[in-house]
């Protein structure tokens, strides 16, 4: 028993100091971020296979919310259970919140972040790359037949066409998997229920009512936790459909500020919600916020991660994964199109993007490195070429 408890423990310790550790120099996105996780936790620390990885994407791109911190919580109940869980994800969550908090302090009382601008400029084509290497890493790890790339190549050109990620688009790959890779005559409890959170997640909290700031906050961004599929990428249209024409909480340049912070901080790009809710409503706005935006996420891993692991070895089960992992894929490479139009607007961004792409295949340079780097480039280059589509587009 004490053995036992004291490996809990050091279960507990090493999530609570890796996840910190992801929080503070994790960049890039969720699909750098997933991609980050698979190169350290399998390949380095051994926490777990190829085959759960894969599963653990494949589960959390089906539900609703942030891919990067679902696949966390998906990881640190693996490795830790019910409250390892908890523990991994906000310690996760922890130092990005602390990071854009300030940030919106910032902004708050000294008027504006004009050095973000610049900034953005720089390190917004280097983050479609970051995404696109990413991409390759998951697309290696588990696409295998040319069923899973005719559901991405399908999917990417919806999320194209539409400019938004299509939630049904998940639970039809699924479904597909299902038919071509499991059983049509062996209909399993497990595989429908896998399929069964989102749909219900779309019924939830649709309140928006009266009441104080903070507690329409809270609301709204637990509808966007609770809706919105994939990742933060795709989330910015239905925030700005919120924040900015629903409420009238923040003006555009507000908002574009806001996605910006959410891209050029560390940690999933959603942290954006923490800008936003200090910007409407202080400190404890940006709390608000910030529990709205991953408490969805901790209660729908928390009840598909149990009945992934009990019905693992089933066959439509299986299918249902593939399916639903390839249409993560071509989902986000279309959300990589959409937002390479907002990052890449002439000679010299399009230069960052295929430079940070090369070297990224040549070489093993760190997230955070390249991102410093770009950085430097935009305050260097903003002031001199003073583009005039930066914050516009």
């Amino acid at each position: 028993m004490t053995t036992t408890t004291s490996t809990e423990r050091g279960h507990m310790g090493e999530l609570v100091r890796y996840f910190l550790r992801l929080g503070c120099l994790g960049f890039g996105g969720p699909v750098a971020l997933v991609g980050q996780m698979e190169r350290e936790l399998v390949d380095g620390k051994k926490w777990l296979t190829k085959e759960q990885m894969r599963e653990a994407i494949a589960i959390c791109q089906s539900l609703p919310g942030p891919l990067a911190i679902q696949v966390g919580i998906y990881i640190s109940y693996l490795r830790g259970g019910f409250w390892g869980a908890w523990a991994g994800g906000w310690a996760f969550i922890f130092p990005n919140f602390v990071i854009v908090a300030a940030l919106g302090a910032l902004y708050v009382y000294l008027g504006d972040l004009q050095p973000v601008t610049a900034i953005f400029y720089g390190v917004s084509p280097a983050v479609i790359a970051l995404i696109l290497h990413s991409c390759y890493r998951l697309a290696k790890l588990g696409m295998e037949d040319w069923l899973q790339w005719a559901i991405a190549v399908v999917c990417l050109a919806v999320t194209v066409i539409l400019q938004a990620e299509v939630a049904l688009l998940f639970i039809g790959a699924g479904i597909v998997g299902i038919l071509y890779y499991g059983s049509l005559f062996k209909r399993t409890p497990a595989a429908l229920s896998l399929a069964t959170p989102p749909v219900l997640a779309q019924l939830a909290p649709g309140a928006a009512g009266s009441g104080s700031t903070i507690g329409k906050l809270l609301l709204f961004f637990l509808k966007a936790g609770s809706l919105t599929f994939g990742s933060g990428l795709v989330i910015v249209p239905f925030l700005e459909q919120g924040l900015v024409q629903q409420f009238g909480w923040l003006d555009e340049r507000q908002f574009l500020i806001a996605v910006a912070i959410g891209m050029i901080s560390p940690g999933p790009v959603v942290i954006t919600a923490t800008f936003v809710g200090y910007l409407v409503g202080g400190f404890w706005g940006s709390l608000a916020s910030t529990v709205g935006i991953f408490l969805p996420s901790f209660l729908l891993v928390l009840i598909a991660a149990p009945l992934l692991a009990r019905h693992r070895g089933n066959p439509n089960v299986q299918g249902f994964v593939k399916g639903a992992y390839a249409a993560a894929i071509g989902t986000i490479l279309g959300a990589c199109i959409l937002l390479g139009r907002i990052a890449i607007g002439d000679w010299l961004t399009a230069l960052i993007g295929v430079a940070s792409l090369a070297v990224l295949f040549r070489w093993k340079v760190s997230n955070p490195m390249l991102i410093a780097a770009t950085a430097v480039v935009g305050l260097i280059a903003y002031p001199l070429l003073q583009p005039a589509w930066v914050m516009v587009k």
